[in-house]
């Protein structure tokens, strides 16, 4: 079968393209799934299967007329009844009665379908879309042709024809499947040529045991696991599909599978790559429009937009003047002149001149850490179509591939805010018919055959006209003069007058001249524009100069703190002053253009005007006042965490063991707001935690780890937080401060359990129950106590597992912590499962599920759900155990808790696989492997081993055997004891 999109596909009744308005009650008729007529929401009586039968048949008929024999033989076949004819006729009236007049007709003797309205017939809409698909894919967009192929397949409902009865239902039947099957491969073709070979690994695994002589399906999933680097079992597929259709058939695999054997038995280097139809195989061509928007009251420039345009005119035609292969325009001038602004509104009148897209990038030039140019060429090959496994790792490369894909296009780039030429050099296309926009603080002279443009303040006429078209036309006309004044003591700088007329527009009480007498006093009139130029430091020290003490203050303290940005609450703690004072003093800096306002209640510092406030704080700010500020907010941060640990985690005393604090935290009304502050806060959070490596913030720098730990166990900000954890334990241990130093390994122990660095957990959490008993500090001791014990039981300790969980047990009931005590009793029952103690699992488990219930905890009863659906499958109580896990998937999930929901997928496939549903069972480890997991390489030896089995069980030896090769590599380097079962099941399959 031909595997392009282009199908041959059944025929319909010609009928108009779907995609006009659809009148309210349309009749419209389905044939992929079971056969219905509706008319707008209304689902239409149509009678028995046979009458659907005909139905059926007539609306597959192209709109010729059907006779009485033909439609006889449809619903019958040799096997008619003596009143088939009057049965026939029968069908036919009753359907008239309930369609639209005039779609059912009688001629001839017979019947037909007709004027069926455009859309109203899926089948016909399925022809369309398929056909819309096969055009795109033959144009080179496969990204448009896999959106309207999943579209295509999204319109089947079932099996076509669904209950429909006699033989031409079942030979139409068999032909939409087919005619289904093959869309299917070629949209999952599609998949592999844009670099989703991983993704595609599961769905494919489900096809190919549905559907085991599909040797389409078959090739297809060798090319997924060799581009997912999984070459042994892609082999192991065309072992399993060889010996299969010998065995089924009598026959050998057909021509491209062997040929696709050969060449991954040979490594060819081709196979790596995807090999689309376009010129360059690893990319697929869209159009990129990444330009951002353009503001809407642009006004004057107009020299500098007619010079600009003329340059990229002559690029997008192929006539740039002296005869240069592609432009490059380099707009230099201070900050707030208005240079992206310049440069965004000429790139959006280029548009039509470079149909084959535009890329945008902020360099980041003017901060300390501009944008590496390897970092924005891989940005932009993904915009341009180009796979994630395509793009090489090196500058060079990247630079060479961006040039190749870029070659025949005509494309834009506006490289925004750029540090120096060196910089932009890589970025540049370099090829006819592209062009690029450059802005920057300084000229690029050493950017050879660059167009440059210095960019001046603005005219004292597009001054005012700017500041008319934002406050408006009556107000300015009636006091054109105060207006004069006003744009002149703004220095005609576009963003000192965009801030001026927007604080007039906003207070509709004052008038211009109210705002020009307040601008008239140079004392105050940074104070009252709060604005100034930000690449130059003299403005930054003018216009700190001009600010009112609190607004100094708050400029000084708030560049204290590390992270991205800061939310409004987080900056009443640095400042220490209620929330509405805090706002007022922030929006003013906002008006300054020395904060910037990233998101409603949330402020940043621009990177340079951050190393300006720091640098305040030092010569301005006393030492105590700056140790305090930080404090303060690490005590924000610690109390609103506790609290968010506390309403996830009802009952549990961890709380009431962290360091005491002297600033109060957020309050929360429920658990998914509680949750929503503290993923949002994240990088904030730990970015203060990490800062606070000395002096009397350690302590709670630490706890405040162990308040945000969902934060680990999410694996979101599981490398954020290890950083972190480092380096407080390292400065811990440097200030000889045997608390900090136990909790601080007790949080990086976690961290190393979760990713399965059993090693590495261990010996931390070994070294946080010496240094906690030595420091009567009994909370570490169980946390640690926890981990050691689930080390244990991963290897195949079960005594010591057993004496270290019955310890962290005992601690937890002694310090009153019910949660604690229910996870231990969770962990109990994983060991006694282990241990093939099943009536114990189940029974402990339940305790802790319990208990969980009891407090209405949420996140940790998917925990106990987990645990208690593990139990019931050892005890054999399949049924049980996956409502239990189901549920504990579905909690995983709302409380984005990833690596926990790839866990429990691992679970369900064991359940699948022990309740003989293999296919199921494939289908949840593969998605436990695209996911991820809790345990690292142990439990990806534990997956690896029961999708070996799941493909066993479905015929497919040869592919099992290359997963429990790797499972057993992976169970042996961890030390586990499940190794010495995967040489059992390997040791047949090597004898053979």
């Amino acid at each position: 079968m031909d595997d392009r999109v282009g199908h041959r596909d059944p025929r319909v009744p010609e009928q108009r393209r779907p995609g006009s308005t659809e009148e309210p009650a349309m009749l419209r008729f389905d044939v992929l799934g079971p056969v219905r007529a509706r008319r707008g929401d209304e689902r239409l009586a149509t009678g028995s299967p046979q009458q659907r039968a005909l139905l059926a048949a007539l609306l597959l008929r192209e709109g010729r007329t059907a006779t009485a024999a033909e439609l006889i033989d449809a619903l019958w076949g040799e096997e008619s009844p003596s009143q088939a004819l009057a049965a026939v006729r029968t069908y036919a009236s009753r359907l008239r009665k309930v369609l639209d007049p005039g779609v059912l007709v009688s001629e001839s003797g017979g019947y037909a379908v007709r004027g069926l309205a455009e859309g109203s017939f899926d089948l016909a809409v399925a022809q369309e879309w398929a056909a819309e698909a096969e055009k795109a894919r033959n144009a080179g967009d496969l990204s448009h042709a896999r959106e309207v192929l999943n579209r295509t397949l999204g319109l089947w409902d079932g099996e076509a024809l669904a209950g429909v009865p006699g033989p031409y239902a079942e030979a139409q039947r068999v032909r939409l499947e087919e005619w289904r099957l093959g869309l299917l491969e070629s949209r999952l073709d599609m998949d592999l040529e844009q670099g989703c070979h991983a993704e595609a690994v599961s769905e494919l695994t489900a096809l190919t045991a549905a559907y085991p002589l599909r040797e389409r399906l078959r090739e297809l999933l060798m090319l997924a696991l060799y581009r997912s680097g999984r070459q042994a079992e892609a082999l192991a597929v065309y072992a399993d599909t060889r010996r299969l259709l010998a065995e089924e058939l009598g026959v050998d695999p057909r021509a491209g599978l062997r040929l696709l054997q050969r060449r991954i038995l040979q490594a060819d280097p081709e196979l790596a790559e995807p090999s689309a139809p376009a010129a360059e195989p690893a990319v697929v061509r869209v159009r990129p429009a990444q330009l951002p928007a353009t503001v809407p009251d642009f006004t004057g420039r107009s020299a500098f937009v007619r010079e600009l345009s003329e340059v990229l005119a002559g690029a997008g035609d192929g006539t740039g003047a002296g005869g240069r292969v592609m432009a490059v325009s380099a707009l230099a001038g201070i900050g707030g002149v208005g240079k992206t602004t310049l440069a965004v509104h000429v790139a959006h009148q280029a548009r039509p001149a470079f149909p084959d897209g535009q890329l945008y990038v902020d360099l980041q030039g003017a901060g300390p850490r501009s944008a590496e140019p390897e970092t924005v060429l891989g940005s932009f090959l993904r915009a341009l179509g180009t796979a994630d496994s395509a793009i090489p790792d090196s500058l060079e490369e990247r630079a060479a591939l961006y040039r190749s894909v870029l070659d025949g296009r005509r494309v834009l780039v506006l490289l925004d805010n750029a540090k120096d030429a060196a910089q932009i050099r890589p970025l540049l296309p370099g090829t006819e018919g592209c062009a690029a926009l450059v802005t920057s603080r300084v000229r690029m002279v050493d950017l050879a055959g660059a167009h440059l443009v210095d960019l001046d303040v603005m005219s004292p006429e597009e001054a005012l006209s700017l500041f008319t078209r934002i406050v408006g036309e009556e107000r300015v006309a009636a006091e054109r003069k105060a207006a004069l004044d006003v744009v002149a003591a703004c220095g005609f700088l576009p963003l000192a007058i965009r801030i001026a007329a927007s604080r007039l527009a906003a207070r509709r009480t004052w008038t211009v001249s109210v705002l020009a007498a307040k601008l008239a006093d140079e004392r105050r009139r940074l104070d009252e524009l709060q604005a100034g130029d930000l690449a130059v430091k003299a403005t930054f020290e003018l216009g700190y100069g001009a600010l009112e003490p609190a607004q100094a203050r708050a400029f000084r303290l708030l560049g204290l703190a590390d992270g991205p940005d800061t939310s409004l609450a987080a900056a009443a703690a640095v400042l220490d002053l209620p929330v509405e004072d805090t706002e007022d003093l922030l929006e003013s800096l906002v008006d300054t253009s020395l904060l910037e306002s990233a998101a409603p209640g949330r402020y940043r510092f621009h990177d340079l005007v951050r190393l300006y406030a720091r640098a305040c704080a030092d010569r301005d700010e006393p030492p105590g006042e700056r140790d305090t500020a930080l404090s303060r907010l690490l005590d924000f941060y610690l109390a609103t965490a506790a609290g968010v640990y506390t309403i996830e985690r009802p009952g549990d005393r961890t709380v009431v063991h962290l360091e005491p604090t002297s600033y109060r935290g957020l309050s929360f009304g429920e658990r998914t707001q509680a949750l929503d502050w503290l993923f949002a806060e994240a990088q904030c959070l730990l970015a203060c935690a990490r800062q606070q490596q000395s002096g009397s913030g350690l302590r709670r720098a630490v706890d405040l780890l162990w308040a945000a730990k969902d934060l680990a166990e999410s694996g979101a900000n599981a490398k954020q937080y290890e950083w972190a954890a480092t380096a407080l334990r390292d400065a811990a241990q440097d200030a000889a401060d045997v608390r900090a130093e136990s909790r601080a390994r007790t949080a990086l122990s976690n961290v190393h359990l979760a990713a399965g660095r059993y090693s590495e957990a261990d010996d931390e959490a070994r070294r946080a129950i010496e240094l906690a008993t030595a420091a009567h500090d009994a909370t570490p001791v169980s946390w640690a106590a926890t981990d050691r014990g689930i080390i244990a039981l991963g290897q195949g300790r079960y005594e010591e597992a057993e004496k270290f969980l019955t310890t962290a047990r005992d601690g937890y009931r002694a310090d009153g912590n019910r949660p604690g005590e229910a996870n231990a009793l969770c962990n109990l029952s994983r060991l006694y499962e282990r241990m093939n103690r099943p009536g114990d699992a189940v029974t402990l488990a339940r305790q802790g599920v319990d208990i969980y219930q009891q407090l209405g905890l949420t996140l940790r009863l998917a925990n106990g759900r987990y645990a208690l659906g593990v139990a019931l499958i050892s005890a054999g109580r399949l049924s049980d155990g996956l409502v239990q896990l189901s549920d504990a998937l579905e909690m995983f999930g709302s409380n984005r808790q990833r690596l926990w929901e790839g866990t429990t997928h691992f679970r369900i496939a064991q359940l699948h696989l022990a309740d003989r549903r293999p296919a199921q069972a494939a289908q949840h480890a593969e998605q436990a492997l695209a996911i991820g997991f809790i345990g690292g390489d142990l439990i990806r030896g534990s997956v690896l081993t029961a999708l070996g089995r799941s493909l066993h069980a479905l015929g497919q030896s040869d592919r099992a055997r290359a997963c429990w090769h790797e499972a057993l590599s992976l169970l042996e380097r961890s030390g586990a004891p499940e190794a010495a079962e995967v040489r059992r099941l390997l040791a047949p399959l090597d004898a053979s």
